[in-house]
């Protein structure tokens, strides 16, 4: 083992339902998937710290060592590769992934020990939302944390608790399946859509749109924006107790319920995604909906046994956590 050499992994995410919800203070239902970014840093004479395989997102790696050193961390020199197996712009939360694995290999490096996964999450936030102008709640991060094998999380965004949920499919397979058009989160209407709740909350009064019961009196497409979050935090619960009992034709309801939600409340569905929304439908899948930020990506669609998976799947399976590599 090199003493000066720091590996860490950290994996992308699969939102099994809960779409949108997390930055309104609402529910969701996550897990960490086994392909990750992992970052390996080598100390290096000096202060400077490079990453080449960065290119034009070095604005994350700018970020990750202004906001660890506004901390108090005290950096040394390295230089950092990067490795990934996770596509970008496919709605897996691969920024969060690299934040997170950058931010824990550049710990390693400082021989500093990492905060706690809440603390580290918020700092990952702001390096996404300050740095590289892509506004985020913390599921991705928290996601990308707290992932266990075999397992979601349940998380309340207004609590912060994190109650871990058996995924336990039974024989059946969950997969996304690319949409082919692409997304940046800090192009797309993501940030419109979360303008649009923050408007709503000074409208109604609330502290969050987690208080709302009803979009009634609110003008479109506000209230279709209420509808979406109010349903869609009834669906994580239906879907953990649809889990809890194996009810498989269920889940797959109410992922087909969430997309249509999503597409026509929220309207953060392309007709690309539509397109493969079918190809998953065609292919058996007993629900399928739109997953990540919207406007492009991917979509998770849910497989009975034995079924086919189309052409380009790929299926995901609950793995661990961010973690250190030795």
């Amino acid at each position: 083992m090199n003493p000066h050499r720091i590996r860490a992994f950290a994996p992308g995410r699969v939102n099994l339902i809960g779409e949108h919800t997390d930055y309104n203070d609402g529910l969701c239902l996550p897990f960490a998937i086994e392909r990750g970014v992992t970052v390996t840093a080598d100390l290096q004479d000096g202060d400077e710290i490079v990453a080449p395989d960065l290119g034009a997102d070095d604005r994350f790696l700018r970020g990750t060592v202004a906001e660890l050193r506004r901390a108090g961390l005290e950096l040394p020199g390295c230089r950092l590769e990067l490795a990934s197996d996770l596509p970008q712009g496919a709605g897996l939360a691969s920024s969060a992934a690299l934040c997170v694995a950058l931010s824990l290999a550049l710990y390693g490096v400082a021989a500093a020990p990492p905060p706690r996964p809440l603390r580290l999450a918020r700092l990952c936030s702001r390096i996404e939302g300050e740095w590289a102008g892509q506004e985020t709640g913390l599921l991705d991060q928290l996601a990308s944390l707290l992932g266990e094998e075999g397992r979601a999380l349940r998380l309340d965004m207004r609590t912060l608790e994190a109650r871990s949920v058996a995924l336990d499919l039974d024989g059946h397979v969950l997969a996304t399946l690319d949409s082919g058009a692409s997304r940046s989160l800090a192009e797309s209407g993501y940030n419109e859509r979360r303008e649009e709740c923050r408007r709503v909350v000074e409208l109604l009064g609330l502290e969050s749109l987690r208080d709302a019961d009803d979009a009634a009196g609110l003008p479109a497409p506000l209230n279709r924006r209420v509808r979406h979050v109010i349903t869609e935090n009834e669906r994580v619960d239906a879907a953990v107790a649809a889990l809890a009992v194996g009810e498989f034709e269920g889940l797959g309801e109410l992922l087909n319920a969430s997309h249509a939600s999503l597409r026509e409340d929220y309207e953060v569905s392309v007709p690309a995604v539509e397109r493969a929304i079918e190809a998953c439908r065609d292919a058996g899948a007993l629900g399928a909906r739109i997953m990540g930020g919207g406007f492009g990506g991917s979509v998770l669609a849910l497989f009975p046994p034995g079924a086919t998976l189309p052409e380009g799947a790929i299926s995901v399976r609950p793995g661990r956590g961010a973690h250190s590599v030795c």
